[in-house]
């Protein structure tokens, strides 16, 4: 394919002494940095998944570590989460983020898809974009396309400027992600990206894609006038590697964009770890090489809200909240006997800073909180659901209520007494992802997708049957990204097909970062006094954590809880799910408490609360399930 031909023809060196440019030398397969052979040593961060008040700490501590550059995801979804309505302030200032990077001394490799996978909800693509049910992501599809070209328009000139050659840091720009895994291998698409970036970056820009070790990956992923490049871990033999990527781009820089230092855990999986000695050998054994190395994840961080992804291979496979990854630095910053290791061997390939890498921050145990009961989501539905129900014949998708994440509740009445228990069922697997069934209130239990389609229900006529739906996370990676959400196709309970709903989005987010539940103490009714019993079926509960000092990373642990959703001083944490784990607490940053007044904390259990109802905050982390923390 042309697509393919070898580039030969070594770019043309405009450097003068005072000009900054950055280029590939094809003649000695390397990159120039001012005219000067540069080989990169880089890791990933991924400033959506740290809180800005750690980016400049989780920075430095790379930077000391011995790397010159950082990889960088730009999660499409973060920044336009309504079409047409871009945000890039707070959390989400991805132009802080880069200056930091910059004051810190570290280059900057971008990947701006504008699909990136990441483990993360839809592979970054916005989940508006499924509210045309004929549209063909990641192709020449003009509907995509048209959303595409929008969303790179606003981006890429807020980029340009942060161009190495243009007084910024950029020194690489990825085109797309992994477009070889996909199976749509639609060349009009990426020629259209190839223009776009082009357009907005100019000539100069050092354009490039990565993709996985295999023939089938490099031939539809890669493009003429895009510079190739692979990934892959400690699995995988190094000659064998670049030999393959020598095929498709036989002069210019090795390059292994991916180096898989850990791995992504999934609900149920046991807590993924890559040994530290062949990380270290293959590094250096890559470096020998005079190749080019970004370590993924470098700092892995946290699925904050509902922002994890989720893989279906033979069935749906949610990530959890921690995206610690196994990382040379842990989720909560601190710098683990891995990285120890990997600046080793980088200090025998380049200078690195002198000085020690920045400690590991304070965390402290708090020790248990108890929570009291608020109430069951049917009967908060005023709250959660101010501007009340959609009434449809037939079931609405999340994506047809115009509701991206999170929740949604769907109502309707039994259609006859139902004495003895009769199975509700999903015949066409459509529960996307677990509904939580209660009949007038009374829990009657989950359904889940792949695993669980039907449950058991028993009630009378017009009794009131409600199932919460929970969006567990888009599918990020591969052909079934088009993932949409809620109860998708009819639910059959006995020989009824159900119908004539009521659908409820529900913004428990917005109801909890406007100071509910806690601004309702007042009112005496909303909170059970009684302590009697576990309560069944998806229940608020509340409580405050006071601090004896200053606030310092803390960690949460649900013993006894089953599953839900928690949030601290209105900021949504993450999802717990400790029964099917790994993963038994989730990381607190201290940034989000306050040591001057009383920290809310809300608990949204979907299956059934402990006698207990209190929570623990440990000083160290659990990631595992069968392994006590030390």
């Amino acid at each position: 394919k042309s697509s393919h031909l070898p580039k030969l023809v070594p770019v043309a060196l405009c450097w003068k002494a005072g000009e900054r440019s950055f280029s590939i030398d094809y003649k000695n397969n390397c990159f120039l940095r001012d005219g000067k052979p540069f080989q990169y040593i880089s890791g990933s961060i991924h400033y959506s998944r740290v809180p800005r008040y750690y980016w400049k700490d989780r920075l430095t501590k790379m930077y000391m570590t011995g790397l010159n550059a950082i990889q960088v995801y730009v999660p499409w979804n973060l920044h336009e989460p309504v079409q047409g309505t871009y945000t890039f302030e707070g959390d989400r200032d991805l132009e802080h983020f880069l200056n930091l990077a910059n004051q810190t001394g570290l280059f900057v490799i971008l990947r701006p898809g504008p699909y990136i996978c990441a483990e993360w909800d839809m592979g970054g693509l916005p989940a508006w974009l499924l509210q045309n049910p004929n549209i063909t992501l990641r192709s020449a599809d003009s509907d995509y396309l048209q959303a595409v070209s929008n969303w790179l328009a606003v981006l890429l000139t807020k980029m340009r400027p942060w161009l190495y050659q243009n007084g910024g840091n950029i020194i690489t720009v990825q085109v797309e992600n992994e477009y070889g895994s996909y199976f749509a291998c639609d060349y009009n698409y990426m020629r259209h990206l190839r223009t776009m970036f082009r357009a907005f970056l100019g000539e100069d820009a050092v354009l490039f894609t990565t993709d996985g070790n295999t023939d089938k990956e490099l031939l539809c992923g890669t493009l003429q006038g895009l510079y190739a490049t692979i990934d892959f871990g400690t699995d995988t033999n190094v000659t064998t590697a670049f030999s393959r990527l020598r095929k498709f781009e036989p002069y210019g820089p090795l390059v292994n964009s991916e180096f898989y230092t850990g791995w992504l855990d999934h609900w149920g999986d046991q807590h993924a770890s890559v040994d530290t000695q062949k990380v270290s050998r293959m590094l250096s054994d890559m470096l020998s090489l005079g190749a080019n190395v970004n370590m993924y994840m470098f700092e892995g961080g946290t699925n904050f809200g509902y922002w994890n992804g989720a893989d279906h291979d033979t069935q749906f496979r949610p990530v959890v909240t921690s995206y610690d990854y196994n990382a040379p630095l842990s989720e909560a910053g601190d710098p683990t006997d891995k990285l120890l290791a990997i600046r080793e061997v980088i200090k025998n390939f380049r200078d690195i800073p002198l000085g020690p890498i920045p400690p590991a921050s304070a965390k402290m145990a708090y020790g248990f909180v108890n929570l009291q009961k608020i109430g069951n989501i049917s009967g908060l539905l005023d709250t959660l659901s101010p501007q009340g129900p959609v009434r449809s014949q037939n079931l609405l998708t999340f994506e047809e209520m115009k509701q991206s994440y999170g929740f949604m509740l769907y109502r309707t009445l039994l259609p006859r007494d139902l004495p003895h228990a009769i199975s509700l069922i999903s015949p066409v697997n459509g529960i996307h992802d677990r509904a939580y069934v209660s009949v007038n209130g009374v829990y009657q239990g989950v359904m889940e997708r792949d695993i669980t389609l039907a449950v058991n229900v028993m009630g009378r006529r017009a009794d009131q049957l409600d199932i919460l739906v929970e969006n567990m996370g888009r599918v990020d990676f591969g052909s079934k990204i088009n993932d949409q959400k809620g109860l998708l196709g009819n639910l059959i309970l006995g020989s009824d097909v159900l119908s004539d709903w009521l659908i409820y989005s529900l913004d428990i987010d917005g109801a909890i970062q406007s100071g509910w539940p806690q601004s309702m103490r007042k009112d005496i009714h909303l909170f059970s006094e009684t302590d009697g019993g576990e309560e069944s079926g998806p229940t608020v509960y509340s409580g405050t954590l006071q601090l004896p000092g200053p606030a310092h990373d803390t960690f949460i642990k649900f013993n006894g809880w089953m599953k839900g959703q928690v949030w601290i001083n209105g900021v949504n944490l993450g999802r717990y799910w400790p029964q099917r784990g790994p993963q038994q607490t989730l990381y607190v940053p201290g940034p989000l408490l306050s040591s001057s007044v009383p920290n809310n904390i809300t608990i949204l259990e979907l299956e059934r609360a402990p006698q207990h109802r209190r929570v623990l905050f440990m000083d160290r982390p659990q990631l595992s399930k069968t392994t006590a923390p030390s």
